[in-house]
């Protein structure tokens, strides 16, 4: 049977909502509406200057939905956004600078986040007590409590919560999936998620010195994490990927993704029950924090999930071609040559599977393909399939409920501690601490040889070797580990936030 979500807004059981802690006053909410079945779904945007501009043109294609309103701390793009969405739909949009009084003022039955990391919980959360359905962007949190925070509300106030890995909705990765779970090729030995992306230096500007658009509402924009002034990169946008308060490195970025699909082929429905990381921030010294290169290891009974991220090129040559030339040059994985770094091998007893971008691949264990797995490899239908849903009130006819992107999106926030906790050491700590695994062992063999190729010498730099961390799938804590370590893992599973911009303890 499927699981049904009433249409009966919340507002109709309730007249006034309050934000939470830091707000006092409460706001009512008076343009929610009851959606009729001949009802355009009205659909609110927030953040629309890098990938916002996906979700607006994902509705504007959608079947049944109108984008009425944007919002974005950047007056600058929003303007832009809403005078050319204006023409396109010929209607007015409406714009607001704050999502609050969007919520408020804007007539809006579903919101779509495309803002950076720090603010997706909240801002789902936020929009799903004012009684709206909500489409929140990947990594669905920027740590394990907050996502965890999302899934509650989602439930409690019986809203339809998207999360935006879009490769759920590819036909051919789904029919990859069920390919590998049909038994063909056997037990699974292993999934390696692989995110071989080019990740140049962003510069350095050291104690401060980077500049805050002029008319960029900073405070606004900081929302849940701290106001970094003087800013401490030279570059606000995207470059807050590579900033611990506000991003998740490129495992949270592109990576979660990679880490979504081979979860989802070896059939995970919870996070690891252990942990580690292997990875550091090499090759140059910048303004970013989070790691280029980068080990986890997610020790699942069944078979591991490793997860790799490579930021630099082949080798130090292609370095001189600056970002055009890494992107001419990254690895490829070592099982499937010809294909693309970003991506996925599933490797089983009778052979393996490549998922990339838009490509499913088996072969036999020498290399012979050995069937083609059919489908569209179209991602666009994932708001579409948002639309459906919202429209239908079935949480099973959604892709990607948050409660999956939120799993998968987790497994990136525990690598992520684990290195955090991790010691630097050089290259023969770390073979010495690890000889006891054949396959991690190996891994840590080809990026040791990676870094090599770029002038990385670990015998003479050091790396973070991150403990292994024991993990309570079912609470989602880390509980076990000896010392004081749950203490400190714990503490980096959640944050302090900034009032009045605090995920609520009870949504």
């Amino acid at each position: 049977m499927k699981e049904q979500v009433p249409v009966k807004n919340v507002s109709t059981r309730r007249k006034f909502l309050k934000y939470g802690a830091g707000f006092g006053a409460a706001l009512a909410w008076p343009n929610s509406k009851v959606l009729g079945a001949n009802d355009d779904i009205r659909v609110g945007v927030v953040g629309v200057k890098g990938r916002g501009q996906a979700h607006i043109k994902g509705y504007v294609n959608a079947k049944g939905a109108r984008v009425v309103a944007l919002c974005d701390v950047d007056p600058m793009y929003l303007d832009a956004r809403s005078t050319l969405l204006s023409a396109q739909q010929k209607m007015k949009v409406e714009s607001f600078s704050d999502m609050r009084e969007m919520f408020e003022k804007g007539e809006i039955d579903a919101f779509s986040t495309a803002t950076p990391n720090h603010w997706h919980a909240l801002a789902g959360i936020w929009a799903m007590q004012a009684g709206k359905d909500a489409y929140v962007e990947k990594p669905v949190s920027h740590n394990v409590w907050e996502g965890r925070q999302l899934v509650k509300a989602a439930r409690k106030y019986k809203r339809i919560c998207q999360g935006g890995t879009q490769s759920r909705s590819i036909e051919q990765i789904a029919n990859g999936v069920a390919y590998v779970k049909s038994g063909e090729l056997g037990k699974v030995l292993w999934g390696k998620g692989i995110c071989y992306n080019p990740r140049p230096s962003i510069g350095q500007v050291g104690s401060g010195g980077g500049d805050i658009p002029a008319g960029l509402d900073y405070d606004l924009w900081s929302g849940p994490a701290p106001m970094q002034k003087p800013l401490r990169r030279e570059n606000l946008h995207y470059d807050w990927h590579w900033i611990y308060d506000y991003g998740n490195g490129d495992m949270g970025n592109q990576g979660i993704h990679q880490m979504d699909i081979a979860r989802w082929f070896l059939g995970e429905k919870k996070l690891s029950p252990r942990v580690m990381s292997i990875g550091g921030r090499l090759g140059y010294k910048d303004d970013g924090e989070t790691p280029n290169t980068q080990i986890v290891y997610h020790d699942y009974e069944a078979a591991p999930l490793i997860f790799e991220t490579r930021g630099l090129p082949h080798d130090k040559a292609a370095q001189a071609g600056g970002k055009g030339g890494w992107g001419k040059n990254m690895d490829h994985p070592e099982e499937f040559p010809d294909e693309k770094g970003v991506g996925m091998v599933i490797q089983c007893e009778g052979g393996r599977v490549y998922c990339g971008r838009s490509k499913v691949k088996v072969t036999d264990n020498k290399g012979k393909e050995i069937t083609k797995i059919e489908g569209s490899t179209d991602a666009n239908g994932h708001f579409a399939n948002f639309i459906e849903a919202v429209r239908s009130r079935k949480i099973s006819d959604l892709h990607a409920d948050c409660e999956e992107t939120h799993i998968s999106s987790a497994l990136c926030h525990t690598g992520l501690i684990s290195h955090q906790l991790g010691q630097q050491v050089h290259d023969e700590e770390v073979r010495e601490a690890i000889k006891s695994d054949n396959f991690l062992a190996g891994r840590y063999a080809a990026m040791e040889e990676h870094l090599r190729l770029n002038e990385v010498d670990l015998s003479k730099e050091t790396i973070s070797l991150g403990p292994w961390l024991k993990f309570n799938p079912d609470s989602e804590k880390f509980e076990g580990n000896e010392g004081d370590i749950d203490a400190k893992a714990n503490k980096l599973a959640t944050r302090v936030y900034r009032a009045p911009y605090i995920v609520p303890e009870e949504v």
